[in-house]
């Protein structure tokens, strides 16, 4: 059935002349492909008597054609006059669109046809297509595209309807809207419900404003107050006000925005963060460090493949928590002289505790003078002042948020150790909670969602079986944990924890290992590349996965004062239910 002019505010710019649904649509374009552009959001719609149904696509590419190749390699401007070169072109040459079909959604009998006539069996029609809805209890709603459009079915660009029909109106509290489609400046959510029931990543190369996109992100799951969020802050952007590196603005911090939400958590006693007191410091006891936090040291401290065994003998002689601190104790090289004469290992040294626990001294002292390393850091004390890591879960449960500022102590080493430390504690309690409140009822655990940067130091192929956060990335999800996890080498990430990501925001990336390594697992994937590549290197991201319906570019939300008024408001008077919400009284 032939389609006319489509109705609406988007006029009709082509019509489908075939394609698959592997493969995606071909559109024949009836404007000027410079009104086109890839990544757009269109619309085929179809219709019947009987029925009609909307598909929801993005244009791939664009392809020029001709129906003789003749045509497209000659100039006929040049041999005909103006009038008869544009009558010869219009009727030879052609722009085809690429389309790749997403979502499609039954729209029920309409009471005109395509050409604006009225359908005579539209009243039976609809009646009985009502009647069968009714009987399932359920409306109509957008599902993935099972079939295809008819020939010559017309195609406009979405509308503002359109979007919200598939991406969630912006007025629903749950629906953060991320940025604008880039032809018409529609409004794009995610569903942060979605986006906290699985782990997510951000991704992008370096300098396409991957911080900035973050704190978009953290500011709306803040304000929607779902669930708690822990930010591993290793370069100190997130808590206090910072200055961009390229604009020299100032850069508003969460803290700033949500004060009685918000904690910075400084690392090591008397840190500072920015010049300012953080609200707490963060000291680790030696108690806390168990074998599994060294073993995850492994490539950092290139130690040796007789590691475990000497750990292992380390708990045996003095229990899991003492090791650590006994084994700093120990001395290398400390020896005394016997009655006899003889000069054997002093009490107070490794060699002499290694041929006690039946280890070769050797391997025993080097790993003594390897671990020297973490022996030394000032953030890692016999007896903290308090017990911060406590404090720091006792805050993410009653909902607060907590951003760990590293201050000064930004080496790998320290962030590897700290952050698997804790996450390996707040595992074991949200795993113990989330057990007690399926056993016994309850309270039920709030959610959590940990905020990794330079996730590929933690979740690398070789490091991956050994952090907590891989765990956290497959299973923690039934437990109320997930991960939003930020990146500028998705690559390196080990691709077991990838596929496991629901809601992937991606930035232009050059590299094909990234884009492949952004898109696996994903429908269409190869059909994304060229799109995610062609992003501008600002401003511009690929919404995929879990807490979207289907991909599509967006010009990104910009994190300035205009952001903060739409998000917040723009009245600097705040109703009761607001500020005690803000409070923790929910």
């Amino acid at each position: 059935m032939t389609q006319g002019n489509l109705s609406g505010l988007n006029p009709k710019i082509g019509y489908v002349v075939g394609g698959s649904l592997k493969n995606g649509l071909q559109i024949r374009l009836e404007v000027q492909p410079q009104e086109i552009q890839e990544g757009g959001f269109v619309v085929v719609e179809t219709e019947t008597e009987q029925n009609s149904w909307h598909f929801y696509g993005l244009i791939t590419d664009l392809q020029l054609g001709s129906t003789d190749p003749r045509f497209a390699d000659e100039q006929t401007e040049a041999r005909f006059p103006a009038g008869l070169a544009s009558l010869l072109q219009g009727q030879t040459l052609f722009t085809n669109l690429e389309v790749l079909p997403a979502l499609m959604l039954e729209r029920g009998p309409q009471p005109e046809d395509s050409q604006g006539k009225p359908n005579p069996n539209y009243q039976e029609a609809y009646t009985r297509w009502r009647a069968a809805l009714d009987a399932t209890g359920e409306e109509p709603r957008p599902m993935p595209v099972k079939t295809v459009p008819v020939h010559h079915a017309g195609v406009r660009l979405a509308q503002a309807g359109d979007v919200a029909e598939i991406f969630g109106k912006p007025d629903k509290p749950e629906n953060f809207v991320v940025g604008y489609t880039r032809e018409q400046d529609h409004p794009v959510c995610i569903d942060l419900d979605k986006f906290i029931q699985r782990s997510s990543g951000i991704f992008g190369a370096t300098g396409t404003g991957k911080s900035f996109l973050t704190r978009i992100i953290l500011s709306g799951l803040i304000h929607y107050n779902k669930s708690s969020v822990l930010v591993f802050d290793m370069h100190n952007e997130y808590g206090f006000d910072d200055t961009a590196s390229d604009t020299g603005s100032r850069v508003v911090g969460l803290r700033t925005k949500f004060p009685t939400r918000v904690r910075v958590v400084g690392l090591g006693r008397g840190a500072s963060i920015r010049g300012k007191a953080p609200d707490f410091n963060l000291e680790l006891s030696e108690k806390d460090i168990q074998p599994t936090d060294i073993d995850m040291l492994t490539r950092e401290l290139n130690l040796k493949e007789t590691t475990p065994t000497t750990l292992d003998a380390l708990v045996m002689s003095f229990g899991r928590e003492n090791w650590f601190h006994e084994f700093k104790e120990m001395k290398i090289g400390s020896i005394i002289e016997t009655e006899d004469g003889k000069k054997v290992p002093a009490p107070d040294s490794v060699a002499y505790w290694a041929n006690q626990a039946g280890v070769h001294p050797a391997a025993a002292e080097g790993l003594r003078s390897k671990l020297n390393r973490v022996f030394n850091l000032p953030y890692v004390v016999e007896n903290p002042a308090a017990d911060s890591l406590a404090e720091i879960i006792k805050a993410l449960e009653a909902g607060q948020h907590v951003v760990l500022s590293f201050g000064e102590h930004e080496s790998d080493l320290d962030y590897l150790l700290v952050t698997n430390l804790l996450s390996r504690r707040i595992r074991a309690e949200w795993e113990k909670r989330t057990n007690h409140y399926r056993s016994h009822g309850g309270q039920e655990p709030r959610p959590l969602v940990i905020v990794v940067e330079e996730a590929h130091k933690l979740l690398n192929r070789e490091m991956a079986s050994q952090t907590t956060f891989s765990t956290i990335a497959r299973e923690l999800r039934k437990y109320y944990v997930t991960l939003l996890i930020i990146d500028q080498r998705p690559s390196q990430i080990y691709d077991e924890v990838m596929s496991q990501l629901g809601t992937r925001i991606s930035g232009w990336l050059g590299d094909d290992a990234d884009i492949h390594a952004v898109l696996s697992g994903l429908a269409g994937r190869e059909a994304l590349r060229g799109m995610l590549a062609h992003l501008q290197p600002k401003e511009e991201v690929l919404l995929l996965g879990w807490g979207v319906p289907m991909p599509i570019p967006v010009r990104s939300r910009r994190y300035d004062d205009k952001f903060w008024e739409e998000l917040l408001g723009r009245s600097t008077k705040r109703r009761t239910d607001q500020i005690l919400g803000e409070l923790g009284f929910d």
